[in-house]
């Protein structure tokens, strides 16, 4: 019999028809996100359950979770959705979607990087109200983004990503990491390492957040760290929203303490402090790093893929080990 595999949210049809060629797949028709209630349920009767980053799988839920689940196929890079230590306690198998989405997340930090300093969404809105008087030699008047320094926090394949694209266009790379990367590769981004964050940012111009969620990065940007940035500065965050403190972050924004920010993630999404959407020095997203038609119909064939190999006795290839936990 075909194992019962139960999606949380709506996936790109390509991804869902094969789903239900291969196995026995309950789709959510409604795209709505469930609620802890329906997860309950659908731990129960799951063989394999398929979460996205925005579903809470914690020990509760596992702890109710039936016999046959045994596998976590998330659809996504990030875990911290993911009680860990009790999938593992449990025998519950956790995989994630590594590796495809890089570039996509890189674009959007580029973007960020440039549309902040350059005002260009507040630019747009002003085209489009129609107040716009016409061009003046002090009007809109932002930074330069050539030959300013970029400080990547977390030098992983996202940060490197944004690093290369950095360089073309004429920023000085440096990053702060756990340990330096490969000798050759900060050669060849002429990357300058970090080994105190805290000294890192009070010397950049601009500071691009790539790292994940774990417990040691939980406002890894203090109230404290985001003293140190310098008052020209920006802030861009494409990682997690609880890396920033939040609210510390608002306070900067609107007495000064820094330029400006641009946003792809919040603590709690898909809420918004109005305090944060108020402020005029910031572009806010609504979490679309990854949102690619490519990155997610490949993200979806990577579920599959671990699914499969783990149906057929396979360990999958894009288990979470247990070093992560």
């Amino acid at each position: 019999m075909k194992p019962t595999i139960i999606l949380t949210r709506q996936l790109p049809d390509s991804v869902e028809t094969r789903m239900r060629e291969l196995f026995n797949a309950r789709l959510n028709e409604t795209d709505e996100a469930m609620s802890r209630e329906a997860l309950m349920e659908a731990v129960k009767m799951a063989d394999v359950l398929v979460p996205t980053v925005t579903d809470a799988i914690d020990a509760e839920i596992i702890a109710a979770a039936g016999p046959n689940l045994k596998l976590i196929a998330s659809f996504g890079v990030g875990v911290d959705h993911i009680d860990l230590q009790a999938a593992h306690a449990k025998g519950i198998t956790v995989t994630n979607t590594p590796g495809v989405l890089t570039e996509d997340t890189a674009d959007v930090v580029m973007s960020l990087i440039l549309a902040v300093p350059r005002r260009i969404a507040e630019g747009d809105v002003r085209a489009r109200s129609g107040q716009w008087k016409g061009w003046s030699p002090t009007g809109m008047l932002g930074r330069r983004i050539n030959g300013k320094r970029l400080g990547i926090v977390g030098m992983g394949n996202i940060g490197e990503a944004v690093a290369r694209r950095a360089r073309g266009f004429g920023m000085s790379i440096h990053y702060h990491n756990r340990k330096p990367v490969h000798p050759q590769l900060e050669e060849e981004l002429e990357a300058t390492y970090w080994d105190s964050l805290d000294q890192m940012l009070g010397r950049m111009d601009i500071v691009s957040v790539n790292c994940p969620s774990t417990p040691a990065t939980h406002n890894l940007l203090s109230r404290e760290r985001l003293s140190l940035m310098q008052p020209h500065a920006y802030l861009v965050n494409c990682s997690r929203g609880d890396v920033v403190d939040e609210e510390a972050l608002i306070d900067m924004l609107a007495n000064n303490g820094i330029a400006g920010a641009g946003l792809d993630v919040y603590r709690d999404e898909p809420e918004i402090p109005a305090k944060l959407r108020a402020l005029k020095n910031t572009v806010l997203l609504p979490h679309i790093g990854s949102a690619t038609m490519e990155g997610r119909q490949d993200m979806g064939q990577k579920v599959i893929i671990n699914i499969q190999t783990f149906i057929d006795g396979h360990t999958p290839p894009d288990r979470v080990v247990q070093a992560m936990l």
